[in-house]
């Protein structure tokens, strides 16, 4: 004798939710990662999104267009990425073999290295900004004591005025990189070299066939990184020059601040999506090295 079981809707309905059932782990999980989840929706999710609506209109895109600031913005970028990071990698790949010695006064010597990146930027680059002043500088007053002569006004000339944040940004976020190419140097076996010295291989070989071949990928993957990272440095340029002199030293990364002094958020906004062109291809080009 079988019992027959009534399938009624209300059954239907309960085991329909059955499999949307949370265990405990799940639920403690869930509520663990609420904070995370509450925090990145109000202060990264929110933020960009709100940034895309207030620069959804065509109109400011023309504007931005027709604003010659814009244009040499754009170039100041372009020269600020090409010139500041090749000089930067190419000096920071010298330099992580300097650091390789073993000599003592080597060590002591990269310690004081890492110090302008271990430093906050604010006062640092402050400090660099009043040191070139025209009037009571540190630097022009040396001029003076050494020639009798006035100094220049080192931010009043466009382009010294973006040399000199390139050289910041360099000086600043050289030891970063310095690292990370050193921590690539000290992973090639040294028995290679050992090998190399043997077979009568100078200074120059030993780096073209072993060291840059170990460490091409890590240097074209750094190369990417600090690309990513200068496209977005405000504090090397705004500190120093504010933009000036009348607004020729802005690159992307400080243009917005222009125009909210202007009360033209929408362009603001504008202004910084048009970095996103930019930014995306080297996003796309660096996960596409990491996942080889």
């Amino acid at each position: 004798m079988t019992a027959s079981v009534i399938d009624t809707p209300a059954r239907r309905e309960k085991s329909r939710w059955a499999g949307f059932a949370l265990s405990e782990r799940q639920t403690w999980g869930l509520l663990f990662v609420a904070p995370y989840i509450a925090i990145f929706v109000g202060f990264v999710l929110f933020p960009v999104g709100y940034s895309f609506w207030l620069a959804r209109s065509p109109r400011l895109y023309v504007e931005l267009a027709n604003d010659p600031i814009f244009l040499r913005t754009v170039i100041n970028t372009f020269v600020f990425l090409v010139v500041a990071i090749n000089v930067k990698m190419a000096v920071a790949l010298f330099l992580s073999g300097f650091f390789t010695h073993p000599r003592w006064w080597v060590k002591v010597l990269a310690v004081l290295f890492v110090l302008p990146w271990a430093v906050p930027s604010i006062p640092t680059i402050l400090s660099i900004r009043f040191m070139l002043n025209p009037e009571w500088g540190v630097i022009n007053q040396l001029i003076f004591k050494l020639t009798a002569e006035d100094g220049p006004n080192w931010l009043n000339d466009p382009t010294l005025a973006l040399t000199l944040s390139m050289l910041v940004h360099i000086w600043k976020s050289l030891p970063f990189w310095t690292l990370i190419l050193l921590a690539g140097r000290l992973a090639i076996p040294h028995e290679l070299y050992e090998a190399a010295a043997v077979d009568g291989a100078g200074a120059w070989h030993r780096f073209r066939f072993i060291t840059w071949p170990s460490m091409s990928t890590l240097y074209v993957t750094c190369t990417l990184l600090s690309m990513i990272f200068t496209v977005g440095d405000f504090n090397s340029v705004y500190l120093l020059t504010g933009g000036g002199p009348a607004d020729l030293t802005h690159v992307l990364a400080t243009l917005g601040i222009r125009y909210l002094r202007l009360d033209q958020v929408g362009l603001a906004m504008a202004s910084i999506v048009c970095a996103l062109p930019l930014i995306l291809p080297l996003v796309y080009f660096m996960m596409k090295r990491l996942s080889r």
